[in-house]
C-alpha cells in the first residue's frame, strides 16, 4: 500500500470560524483519534492532502512537532460542489498493528455473456497489518453462470490478510437478462353487418 509523508500542524482554534480561516489559508482541518488518547486537532496542506488521498487506503506519515504519527483516513468530508476536502478524521495506527478496514473488490474474467452482472457489495472488511493493507482485491468471475453468485469467501486474500466480512456475503450475482415479449396482436372480432336503414 502507499505510504506518504505529509507535514501537519497542531491547531488550538476550533469551531466553524477557525475552520473557515484554515481553508482560506489553504489548509484542511483534521482530527486524529486512537489508542484511548485525547483526539488531536491538526491542519494539513490542502493540495498535498488531496494528492495523497487519491490513493486507496493510503497510510499517512504525519510529520508533527514532537514526532511522526502513522494514520489511516477514517472519513473524508468534501465540498458538495467543488469536491475539495473540507475535513478529515484519521485513525492512529502503529507499525505491526492489525486493523480492520474495508477494501474495494474488483472483478476479473468473463462471466456468461447472456447474463447481467449485478454488483451487490463493492467492498469487504478484512484484518491486516496497518503497513500492509492491500489497495484492492480481485474476484475471479471467469465462467460464472446465470443464477449463480460469488461470495466474500471466493476472494483470494494476500498472505497475512484475514476476512472479517461474513463468508457468505454476496459480492456479485449473474442475473438473467429480462425478456421483452412482442405484444400479441388483438384477436379479430366478428362484427355483424349493419341493418339497412328503414325507409
Amino acid at each position: 500500500m502507499a505510504e506518504i509523508s505529509i507535514a501537519a500542524t497542531i491547531r488550538n482554534e476550533f469551531g466553524k470560524g477557525a475552520a473557515r480561516r484554515a481553508r482560506r489559508d489553504g489548509l484542511v482541518p483534521a482530527v486524529i483519534y486512537g489508542h484511548g488518547s485525547t483526539p488531536r486537532h491538526v491542519t494539513l496542506p490542502a493540495h498535498q492532502l488531496m494528492l495523497a488521498l487519491k490513493a486507496h487506503n493510503v497510510l499517512l506519515d504525519l510529520q508533527l512537532e514532537g514526532g511522526a504519527q502513522l494514520v489511516l483516513p477514517k472519513s473524508v468530508v468534501r465540498h458538495a460542489i467543488k469536491n475539495s476536502i473540507e475535513h478529515v478524521d484519521f485513525i492512529e495506527v502503529r507499525r505491526g498493528e492489525k486493523v480492520i478496514i474495508d477494501i474495494a473488490v474488483h472483478t476479473a474474467g468473463d462471466a456468461d455473456r447472456d447474463g447481467i452482472l449485478e454488483h451487490v457489495n463493492n467492498t469487504i472488511s478484512v484484518r491486516a497489518e496497518a503497513t500492509a493493507i492491500p489497495t484492492e482485491l480481485i474476484l475471479d468471475i471467469q465462467g460464472l453462470k446465470i443464477g449463480h453468485s460469488k461470495y466474500a469467501s471466493d476472494v483470494v486474500l494476500p498472505a497475512g490478510v484475514e476476512l472479517v466480512s461474513a463468508p457468505d456475503t454476496i459480492i456479485v450475482h449473474l442475473a438473467d437478462k429480462p425478456t421483452h415479449d412482442e405484444p400479441s396482436a388483438p384477436a379479430p372480432t366478428d362484427v355483424a353487418p349493419a341493418a339497412p336503414a328503414a325507409e
